[in-house]
């Protein structure tokens, strides 16, 4: 599965440079290099693996351009911003805020959590049912507006 997503990148590569954009061929290039070298490692690179090294990618260009914007360098951070636009097209949509709600309701129940030290718990049977689909820090949020 995840040689269809190389494949898609790989494609998406070769357009970019016949139309010479370069930020997006230098971020492609990136998101190519970084696959890769996870191959490299001697592991298969799983659907679940791309996408856990496309969002790991994508938090550093959140945080970089975060970085840059409160040192006054904008065209760096927009530099980021538009790595990150590249990058999110690979990335399966996350779940919005309703479905999320409806997640957290249902494991705190599963859980039996009443107290915000069953955070944890919760997170955990969370994660393991809804990996990947969801935002991890507004799921958190959520269990802990429902655990107070």
């Amino acid at each position: 599965m995840a040689i269809e997503l190389s494949a898609t990148i790989a494609q998406a590569l070769k357009t970019s440079m016949l139309a010479k954009d370069k930020p997006r061929t230098g971020a492609l290039r990136m998101i190519r290099a970084a696959f890769l070298e996870a191959e490299k490692s001697g592991k298969d690179l799983t659907l679940d693996g791309a996408h856990a090294i496309l969002r790991r990618m994508a938090k550093q260009r959140v945080e970089a351009a975060e970085v840059y914007a409160s040192a006054k360098r904008q065209d760096l951070a927009d530099v980021e911003k538009a790595e990150l636009a590249v990058i999110e097209e690979f990335l399966p949509q996350l779940a919005d805020a309703d479905t999320t709600r409806a997640w957290v309701a249902e494991a705190v129940a599963s859980t039996g959590a009443t107290q915000m030290g069953e955070l944890g718990r919760v997170m955990g049977a969370l994660m393991k049912a809804h990996k990947g689909q969801m935002d991890g820090n507004m799921a958190r949020k959520m269990v802990q507006e429902a655990l107070s």
